[in-house]
């Protein structure tokens, strides 16, 4: 995300809050859960609040991954069109991981 180190920063605290919100209620899930059983994680993960809230991670892991690696990218790869091109792939691989989670959620 180019733009301001503001914005980016909030971003990445807005994306980690809500990502240790959403472990920390699936580890209390599968403390509360033992054994785990598929008919448990399908009733859990079948509800809409559960599939959107993990269809908001998945946003959220993509876009705290993106200005993680892009600040890198800019701080350490000097080179414009190997940081062009490696950006393009981070790019491309995080899109098709949230499109997979899609999948995955909305699948059957």
């Amino acid at each position: 995300m180019l733009g301001s180190g503001s914005r980016d920063w909030l971003m990445q605290r807005f994306t980690a809050i809500f990502l240790a919100a959403y472990t920390l209620f699936l580890l209390f899930f599968f403390v509360r859960q033992t054994p785990v059983s598929y008919e448990a994680l399908l009733h859990l993960f079948s509800g809409r609040v559960m599939q959107l809230s993990t269809l908001f991670a998945l946003i959220c892991i993509a876009f705290h991954a993106w200005i993680g690696l892009w600040t890198v990218l800019t701080d350490y790869v000097k080179p414009l069109l190997l940081r062009y091109l490696l950006q393009a792939v981070i790019i491309i691989t995080l899109f098709v991981y949230v499109v997979w989670g899609i999948f995955i959620l909305w699948g059957n």
